[in-house]
């Protein structure tokens, strides 16, 4: 069996430039606050409101550095609290899902799409696809030995010489397996 380390996501968002600077000012850039597992990608140290239907939730991080488009990357249970239905989805693709409004310290965007909850993935770099025998967008099938160890069945495989290996789960699935960022994960087919 393969290991592959965990990283659980919690709720986040990527921002487009043009929301960048609605939300902070003309001409603002992010600052990072931490590099995250993925080469080129870190946790910016601003954040911003997000308001749903019958919720909201403050200080939410920004991932960087800025996206073509707009995503907010939420579990099941942060999107009951707010009163939203996104579907799962792989990153990127946001046709037919909820909006949100979001508050940053200049202004406020109301977005009108945007809102997902992430598929269940890992990340590969093509070397470690390729040694096993792995292809992009294949579904496997990974054992978490967690407090409370379960099966994750459709985790997606993403493969790109961009990548670092890492899987990534949101906080629902890590709290139900009694897992945390760091742990280990066990690719089983």
């Amino acid at each position: 069996m393969n290991q592959v380390p965990i990283g659980v996501s919690a709720r986040h968002i990527h921002l487009s430039e043009q929301h960048i600077e609605q939300l902070f000012g003309e001409g603002y850039q992010l600052q990072v606050l931490k590099d995250l597992s993925q080469p080129g990608q870190f946790a910016a140290a601003e954040t911003v409101a997000v308001i749903g239907p019958k919720g909201r939730f403050d200080k939410v991080r920004i991932l960087g550095p800025a996206r073509s488009q707009t995503q907010l990357e939420i579990s099941r249970t942060d999107a009951f609290t707010i009163g939203l239905n996104p579907p799962v989805r792989e990153s990127g693709h946001i046709e037919g899902t909820p909006g949100v409004t979001l508050i940053g310290p200049a202004g406020e965007v109301t977005m009108d799409h945007g809102v997902i909850v992430a598929a269940r993935h890992i990340h590969f770099h093509t070397d470690d696809a390729a040694k096993w025998g792995i292809m992009d967008k294949q579904l496997l099938s990974v054992k978490i030995n967690g407090e409370r160890a379960l099966i994750l069945e459709g985790v997606i495989a993403r493969v790109s010489d961009q990548y670092a290996l890492d899987m990534h789960i949101d906080t629902d699935e890590a709290n139900a397996a009694g897992a945390k960022t760091g742990d280990i994960a066990w690719i089983l087919s």
